[in-house]
């Protein structure tokens, strides 16, 4: 199985950015769909972005415009670069792999694999 590990987190304040990344070992991603999902305190985990084998992607509406997921199968990593952040960004990011990989399922339940998770916070 593969095991993934995100980084990048931080608190900024609105209006800043961020680069999260998602390191990727065990196994190679352009075997996999991969997304970030959110979840704040007290919230239901939400899907932010995903990206299929072939580099289709799929956003949150909240998100659209301002948020990039991208992959680097050869360096086997995901990003997400958030951009014009708001306070209601914050929340714990989470990287997923799907091994159903022509899909770009913004659906928790259809991913396999998850990493621990980078904390995101963003003052107004």
């Amino acid at each position: 199985q593969v095991h993934l590990v995100e980084s990048g987190g931080d608190s900024v304040k609105a209006g800043g950015s961020l680069r999260l990344s998602c390191l990727a070992s065990g196994d190679t991603i352009n075997k996999y769909s991969m997304g970030w999902f959110r979840q704040a305190p007290g919230k239901e985990r939400e899907g932010v972005a995903a990206i299929n084998n072939i580099g289709m992607t799929n956003y949150v509406d909240s998100v659209k415009g301002r948020f990039t997921i991208s992959r680097d199968n050869s360096k086997n990593t995901l990003a997400l670069q958030m951009n014009s952040l708001k306070p209601e960004d914050t929340a714990m990011y989470f990287c997923a792999a799907d091994s159903q990989y022509f899909l770009r399922s913004l659906d928790s339940r259809v991913f396999d694999y998850w990493g621990q998770g980078t904390q995101v916070t963003v003052s107004s």
